[in-house]
This record gives C-alpha cells, structure tokens and sequence, in this order.
C-alpha cells in the first residue's frame, strides 16, 4: 500500500535530516521492506529520495544553527575548508563519491558543506550517485533475511552500525576541532576546542 512506501521515504528523510550520525537511512529501508514485503527497486529509488530531500534541507537550516552555536573564528575556518575543497575541482566530488560509495554515515559531509555555504548542487548529485548504488547493493544484501526479522534488527544495529556512528562522530569532531587553515596552509595539525559559544558552554563547579 502507499503509506507503506511512505513510511519508507519519512524514515529516510528523518534519519539524514538531523546534524548527528545516526546509523545510515538503508537500516530503515532494509527494515520496512521486509517488514511489508515492498518491491525493493521502488523501497530503493523512494528511500534514496527522502534521503536526498533530508540532506539537502539540513544544508539550510545548518548555517543558522553554526552561527548560533559556533564562533565566527570556527565558522570562517570550515568556510575557508570548504573553499578549498571546491578548488578541488573533480577530485573533490571523487573523494565524496568514494566516501557515500562506503557504509558510514554522512552527516559530516553535509554538516561541512552546509557551514561551509558550499551550494548544494556541488554535492547533491555525486551523493545521489553514491547513494543510489550502496544502497541498492546494501537492501538486495538485505533480502537474505525477509524470512526472519529479527536478522534484520540484528544486522541494521549490530557492531557494525556503532562503528559507523563511532566514525561520523569521529570526522565531525575533525571539521570542528581541528584548524584548517593552519593545517592547509602551513601544513601544521593543531587542535581548537573553544569554538562553542560561551552561550553554550556548560560550566561545572568544582
């Protein structure tokens, strides 16, 4: 039935909307198609959509709350990451192909293009490109398990999916701890960990 499809597409788009790495959004396709036993080539193509809209939507609104939360400094510096990333020219649209093409999470890509301002028809249409092809290969993985659900659950949040999220937590603590400029231009790695507005630094008293 179609809300069935459409729980489908809200799944996907709920998973890539948000600014944290949840685990990747063919958990939820792979879940539901053989929950209903749904066509895999439209779970796929529908999925792949909200995923696409989740992402784009969350190039929008992340300016805004990296302007709230981060300081000016750090805000610069990703603009400046993102800068040179687009003077990478193919090479940098081949390094996000490969990067969507692996099971992580990619919320890091799209939490640095959005601060970064980088347009998103610069990385949109690679990752649908990614997008479209691990998770095609990623449900058909899936369908093994149609007679058995649990396998699902079992294989959509096993260690596998905490290793993920421990590397989508890892890449985005890079874009926003580490100085880019410094180590772009003077190829020195330093570390910045006040880049929070004091708003939204949590105090302790000792």
């Amino acid at each position: 039935m179609w809300w069935q499809y459409l729980l489908v597409f809200l799944g996907a788009f709920l998973f890539d909307v948000v600014p944290i790495p949840l685990p990747p959004a063919f958990t939820i396709m792979v879940f539901l198609q053989v929950a209903f036993g749904l066509d895999i080539w439209w779970v796929i193509i529908i999925g792949v959509a909200g995923s696409i809209l989740g992402r784009y939507v969350l190039t929008l609104y992340v300016p805004m709350l990296a302007d709230r939360i981060f300081k000016k400094s750090k805000n610069e510096d990703v603009q400046f990451l993102g800068e040179r990333m687009k003077d990478l020219g193919w090479r940098g649209q081949v390094a996000i192909l490969a990067y969507t093409l692996l099971p992580l999470p990619t919320t890091p890509i799209f939490l640095a293009s959005g601060m970064a301002r980088i347009n998103a028809i610069y990385v949109i249409p690679v990752f649908f490109v990614g997008k479209f092809t691990s998770d095609a290969i990623t449900v058909h993985l899936g369908k093994y398990a149609s007679e058995n659900i649990e396998n699902i659950i079992d294989k959509g949040f096993s260690w596998p999916s905490a290793v993920s999220l421990i590397l989508g937590l890892f890449f985005i603590g890079g874009i926003l701890f580490i100085d880019w400029r410094s180590l772009l231009l003077r190829k020195k790695l330093l570390f910045n960990f006040g880049v929070f507005k004091r708003k939204y630094v949590v105090k302790h008293d000792v």
